[in-house]
């Protein structure tokens, strides 16, 4: 039994869904932060007078998120309301069609019938249940749940459903067996480049992500942007009695022959211990944790691919702009192959977010790119700015090479802190899921425990506050 304060290092979401969780049960908890406010990676950035969420713009699964307010006897609508987005994105194929993606059952294959005729809605709405069926029981066995212990996957009900339903098989190829409209597949497979892979070599089974955004819906805060959302919970955090410290950055985690003592932070000063729980980048951390806390899992990381960002400033807000726009390139395939091999995608598809926050216009707009293991970036900025700034006039978006912009590059991202250059982590292929993703806990140091994207269940913001939900957990079984 370990009793005692609870360290935790980085005020990301994984880190503050830890803290909440744990000061809500009354333990004494101290987070530091090397950065100046909340957010990790659901931060902001600025050019100018304009303001920029530069993390996830995406936020699925809002009970997940309630569920931190809650373990605290607070209604996340008192904190951060949401708005559920309509459409959850707008879809622009290369050929001018498009597809306005509703969460709604009779909403969507109505879409989906305009588009694609009552033959492809008729597939559409089967394939909307095998997602249902596959996220029924991927959530409860492998994505809720701590995967910190092997016999966490011996759940052999669960894994032979999830191979009856096409869990193993590719995921490109899941979809092309119930759907006939290659629009259509693109709509329900683009999703797995949020998890590192494309949709030829991801697995069946992340068709969930698809069934987050499609079924389940997609929301935004109703002020303040998506940095809303960890501002709120650090305000929790200090209702709550939790110290937050800023501009602190952690050197060592400290430990004797019973585990953690503390964490020295980088001007000499220790804090005591009996938990500490580092939540920001796995890689990065290595540099704070003893030797014996190491992980066979990151003898060879696989890193997912990066992106290209422009944070453009707008005089007014394009009309009839949707939350989310994706325009999808002609080219499929190959634009995942030449990203496998280290280059540019030669016709990439763009993710454009043009967000409500309730301050100036902004347009953000995110293509896929290696990342710095794949390739050198030295020379490939300036072109493919160029290129991306023409691809928007060519769409419509007007010239925006004078607009007041930042950008994000591989680079970048590492200057932020993010291994490899790549917000997104490791990717999800099969030998790092589940119970081989980086462990949430370290066997061999009693009290080190981990939240975040390297650990499971994974990327994204569900996973990452659900990472920190585990940690709690084991903390205060450890504790009681």
């Amino acid at each position: 039994m370990r009793r005692g304060p609870v360290v935790i290092v980085g005020a990301g979401l994984g880190g503050l869904s830890a803290a909440v969780r744990l000061a809500a049960a009354g333990r004494e908890v101290v987070v530091v932060e090397a950065g100046r406010e909340p957010g990790g990676c659901c931060g902001t950035g600025r050019a100018g007078t304009y303001r920029f969420d530069v993390g996830p713009s995406v936020l699925t699964m809002p009970g997940v998120l309630a569920d931190v307010f809650g373990a605290a006897g607070e209604e996340l609508r008192d904190w951060v309301p949401l708005r559920r987005l309509d459409p959850s994105y707008r879809l622009i194929f290369h050929d001018g069609s498009r597809l306005d993606v509703r969460a709604g059952r009779e909403e969507m294959t109505e879409q989906v019938r305009a588009l694609c005729g009552p033959a492809e809605a008729a597939r559409y709405e089967r394939y909307r249940r095998l997602l249902d069926e596959l996220f029924a029981v991927e959530w409860p066995a492998f994505i809720d749940a701590d995967m910190t212990r092997l016999r966490a996957l011996a759940k052999p009900a669960a894994l032979l459903r999830l191979a009856a339903l096409g869990g193993f098989r590719r995921l490109d190829r899941l979809a092309a067996r119930h759907l006939t409209d290659p629009r259509l597949i693109r709509a329900h497979t683009f999703q797995s480049l949020y998890v590192g892979l494309s949709p030829q070599r991801a697995l069946g089974l992340y068709a969930v992500v698809a069934h987050m955004d499609t079924v389940g819906g997609v929301y935004f805060p109703s002020h303040g942007g998506m940095h809303a959302i960890p501002v709120a919970m650090a305000a929790l955090l200090e209702k709550l009695g939790a110290t937050l410290r800023y501009g602190v950055r952690a050197h060592r985690v400290e430990t004797d022959g019973d585990g953690v003592t503390g964490v020295l932070l980088e001007d000499g000063e220790r804090l005591p211990a009996a938990h500490v729980v580092v939540a920001c980048d796995r890689l990065a951390a290595r540099r704070l944790l003893p030797g014996r806390a190491d992980d066979w899992r990151l003898r060879r990381p696989r890193y997912s691919p990066s992106c290209l960002v422009l944070h453009l400033g707008l005089d007014h807000e394009p009309p009839g702009q949707a939350h989310h726009t994706v325009h999808f390139g002609q080219a499929w395939r190959e634009t995942f192959a030449a990203l496998s091999t280290g280059r540019p995608q030669p016709d990439p598809s763009l993710l454009i977010t043009c967000p409500d926050t309730g301050g100036p216009a902004t347009l953000s707009v995110l293509e896929p790119a290696p990342n710095l293991r794949a390739a050198d970036w030295t020379r490939l900025r300036p072109a493919l700015e160029s290129r991306l700034l023409t691809r928007l006039t060519d769409l419509g978006y007007g010239d925006l090479s004078g607009a007041p912009r930042l950008v994000l590059d591989p680079p970048a991202w590492a200057a932020r802190g993010h291994t490899a250059g790549t917000p997104f982590a490791l990717d999800h292929r099969f030998s790092q899921t589940g119970w081989l993703r980086p462990s949430g806990v370290a066997r061999r140091v009693p009290g080190l425990h981990f939240a975040g994207m390297f650990t499971a269940p994974g990327v994204g913001v569900p996973p990452v506050l659900i990472s920190g939900r585990l940690a709690a957990e084991r903390i205060l079984g450890e504790s009681s």
